[in-house]
């Protein structure tokens, strides 16, 4: 099957996972007043899809190796579009709560399990450009989600905006059904379901890839999730308008993952991870220290989606060399680390904003990617010559 044709239908449904991920933020105090709920229990919903999004990454990796990546993937589309559906026609905010819940324990296979999907059928010599296509695809979800669900909640309502992702994720999985039937899928009956993190958390070259993912979840994402309420608070746009502006960040990461193969190929995986942290770096600094110029804030946008491509691509491609036989498994671990990393920098970064302010929040997290950047050049290592383990 054409590599091209595979990262549009895979690419799709990581779209919608991702648009979704966020989608609830913008359209919350609509929520609330409907459903007659305070702001701050409303928030539940946040919390309700989040932490199973995080937990179910671990379980569907080793399902994924064991029964087969593609069939994971079709039957968790699947049901994300029925729960999906299922809050757009809640009746109250417990039953809001456990859709919400549900949509986040499916839609937690999709990225990692396409990455290891990716993996499996992709050559190595185009496996960075694979990945970092998928990738960008995907997160111009992310940056989308914001304006699509502020523009839907406007013209329509809260429901309208389940309902219009209910109908993007049927879609997603009608093509993964059809388009997508004879996707490659490797199935290991003998895979274990613990033995793998044990043994990748075991090995120093592995760990050490990994801790640097979790820190760039915390430092990258951490500061991706105040951007709108930054540019809304500083240039009082509506959400339209915001999400426009946030679009630079999906566009350079489609942009960036095109390159990023191209660069390593040519510079060297290191060269290219640094390159991300260090773009990383200058977008953090240029919303700390000239953030009253809108002109530069959407270069500060632009410049974080490409960091983030940059780096998270080269930190995918290595940790698919950790075990080919445990793969799923192998990125459900790297999933965890990275969307864990980016809860706990959004729940830090909320602390520094609340006590500080936007400015010092990007201030402080431009020095700690500076230490970050040096703390990768030490220890991640590119030109590993044996994968971590074999099964």
């Amino acid at each position: 099957m054409d590599f091209k044709k595979i990262l549009l239908v895979l690419g799709l449904a990581g779209f919608t996972v991702m648009a979704d991920n966020w989608v609830v933020s913008p359209i919350l105090p609509a929520i609330a007043g409907d459903l007659n709920q305070d702001i701050a229990r409303a928030g539940l919903l946040i919390t309700a899809y989040m932490i199973p999004f995080g937990l179910f990454q671990l379980i569907f990796g080793p399902l994924a190796d064991r029964y087969g990546k593609r069939q994971v993937i079709n039957l968790s589309m699947l049901f994300f579009s029925v729960a999906t559906a299922l809050c757009a026609v809640s009746v109250g905010f417990t039953d809001l709560m456990i859709y919400r819940a549900l949509t986040g324990i499916f839609a937690a296979s999709v990225m990692p399990i396409s990455l290891a999907l990716i993996g499996d059928i992709v050559p190595m010599p185009n496996r960075q450009s694979a990945i970092g296509s998928f990738m960008g695809i995907s997160f111009l979800g992310q940056g989308l989600s914001m304006g699509i669900g502020g523009s839907i909640a406007y013209f329509l309502n809260w429901r309208g905006v389940f309902a219009v992702y209910a109908v993007l994720a049927v879609i997603s999985t009608f093509l993964l059904f059809t388009t997508g039937r004879n996707i490659p899928s490797k199935k290991n009956p003998e895979a274990k379901f613990l033995a793998p993190y044990a043994r990748l958390l075991g090995n120093g070259y592995s760990l050490r890839t990994y801790l640097v993912v979790l820190f760039e979840g915390i430092l990258i994402i951490g500061s991706f999730s105040y951007l709108g309420s930054f540019i809304q608070k500083t240039f009082h746009l509506n959400y339209l308008y915001i999400g426009l502006i946030m679009t630079g960040f999906g566009l350079a990461a489609i942009v960036g993952g095109r390159l990023s193969g191209k660069l390593a190929q040519k510079w060297g995986r290191r060269s290219t991870l640094l390159l991300g942290l260090f773009s990383a770096v200058l977008a953090d600094v240029l919303m700390a220290t000239l953030s009253s110029n809108l002109a530069v804030v959407v270069i500060g946008v632009t410049l974080l989606g490409l960091g983030f491509i940059f780096a998270h691509s080269t930190l995918l491609t290595i940790a698919t060399e950790f075990a080919e036989q445990a793969r799923g498994a192998v990125m459900s671990l790297v999933a965890f680390c990275f969307m864990g990393g980016g809860g706990i920098g959004t729940a830090i970064g909320g602390k520094i904003i609340a006590a500080l302010g936007f400015v010092s929040f990007y201030g402080y997290y431009a020095v700690a990617l500076v230490v970050l950047f040096f703390l990768a050049l030490v220890l991640v290592e590119v030109n590993k010559p044996v994968a971590v383990m074999h099964k």
